[in-house]
């Protein structure tokens, strides 16, 4: 388990303040001043006419043509100043630390931000310097290791019986979040049309439940690579207690040290952490393994123009993270390597449910979360996952899954018929 943030590490006081601010706050004048009405009159005008009230104190400004669906509650000037000088990062800062507050449904909240767009171009282009960092192996051990291995305890807490860490797929409005996690790996194993006997390699599997059902429900071997030391281990446990351990090799190392050659390559959730520096890097490992009538599959979270990861969640949550987009991944991964795209699918609704599922088992976890981490932990991912099913819902963020093969590959079917072939 990860050592449990606190406010002495992270240079807070008990309050929750950022230590270098406690004198400005003392010196501060009653909430209410000129001064007050300005800072928070350029809030409202950054959210433009986003149906939520902004309130410090008994301070509120409302939008100026729709009735407000929330409040946000700042709790002193120097977190509202902090908003306005670095939005992107100190709005998840501020409510993690107990200094900013919604009164109302929290998704619904962030939608409405969401939607707000002259604004957030703004901030797009001033960060887009940060979108091109390095992620040589050492960095993408770090950041893998700071959000995947902090304990399978806690992940067991809100996923499915499974622990897929993945967009699920829903057959039908009512499947359960177990249910539609199973589909969605039979789905992919359709895509692929795999044949018993086949090799497949993958690259970042997770718990290794996608490796394991290709094994049991398809007759392949897979090969499946993972930098996460308990992801691994847990994996290698669950292969062994379902008799798979002869089917399914899982290997702790990056997608770099692939070798050998497989019938299909397979990546689902992995390329969001890869970084667009390495991409080419990634085309040449696919173009070494894969097999000449090979296929392959990319699954992972993407945009539809070009934007950094939310600094806040870069920060906490996802270091090095990067959400390309189809262009990105398209020109710099596959087609440098003569790799044919066959099918492109957005699942963007799907994920948008699956964090729905994932948050409401999490909130009736956080007694438990914060019993094993702390409050702030408890409400950095309560937002994390109330911000991502907002993302998702308003089309800020996509969720595409990508089929391709050899250029000169003739042994496609003509038509998408296989996929819905009988119940999924």
């Amino acid at each position: 388990m990860a050592s449990q943030p606190n406010s002495a590490s992270l240079g807070m006081t008990s309050s929750g303040q950022p230590e270098s601010d406690q004198g400005a706050i003392a010196r501060a004048a009653p909430v209410g001043t000129a001064g007050d009405r300005m800072l928070l009159g350029l809030l409202r005008r950054y959210i433009e006419d986003a149906p939520v009230n902004l309130a410090l104190g008994d301070l509120v400004y409302g939008p100026a043509s729709s009735e407000p669906i929330a409040t946000i509650q700042i709790r002193n000037r120097a977190t509202l100043i902090r908003l306005l000088t670095r939005p992107s990062l100190e709005f998840g800062e501020a409510y993690m630390w107990g200094n900013l507050e919604v009164a109302g449904d929290l998704v619904t909240a962030l939608e409405a931000l969401y939607r707000v767009t002259s604004g957030a171009k703004r901030w797009r282009d001033h960060l887009a310097p940060w979108l091109d960092r390095s992620h040589g192996l050492n960095t993408a051990r770090h950041n893998i290791h700071h959000h995947y291995d902090i304990g399978n305890d806690f992940y067991r807490l809100w996923l499915d019986d499974q622990l897929v860490y993945t967009c699920a797929y829903f057959p039908h409005a009512r499947a359960s979040l177990e249910e539609a996690q199973r589909v969605k790996m039979e789905y992919i194993c359709r895509k692929l049309r795999l044949q018993p006997g086949e090799t497949v390699v993958e690259a970042g599997c997770g718990w290794g439940a996608l490796a394991r059902h290709m094994a049991r429900h398809h007759g392949a071997r897979v090969r499946a690579f993972n930098i996460s030391h308990e992801q691994i281990a847990y994996a290698r446990a669950q292969a062994r207690a379902e008799g798979l351990a002869n089917r399914v090799e899982f290997i702790e190392d990056d997608y770099r040290h692939i070798t050998g050659r497989y019938d299909a390559f397979v990546s689902v959730g992995m390329l969001e952490h890869v970084g667009l520096e390495c991409y080419q890097m990634l085309g040449q490992t696919i173009d070494r393994v894969l097999d000449p009538n090979g296929r392959g599959f990319l699954h992972f979270i993407g945009r539809n123009h070009p934007a950094p990861l939310n600094a806040w969640i870069r920060k906490r949550i996802f270091p090095g993270g990067y959400p390309p987009t189809l262009p990105q991944v398209v020109g710099r991964i596959l087609a440098p390597f003569d790799l044919s795209v066959l099918d492109i699918e957005n699942l963007r609704l799907h994920y948008a449910r699956t964090l729905h599922h994932w948050r409401r088992r999490f909130e009736a976890a956080t007694d438990r979360v914060k019993t094993m981490f702390d409050e702030p932990f408890a409400r950095a991912w309560q937002l994390y996952l109330a911000g991502s099913e907002a993302a998702f819902t308003t089309g800020t963020m996509q969720l595409f899954q990508v089929l391709f093969a050899r250029g000169a590959t003739n042994r496609v079917p003509l038509t998408r018929n296989h996929l819905y072939e009988g119940p999924l």
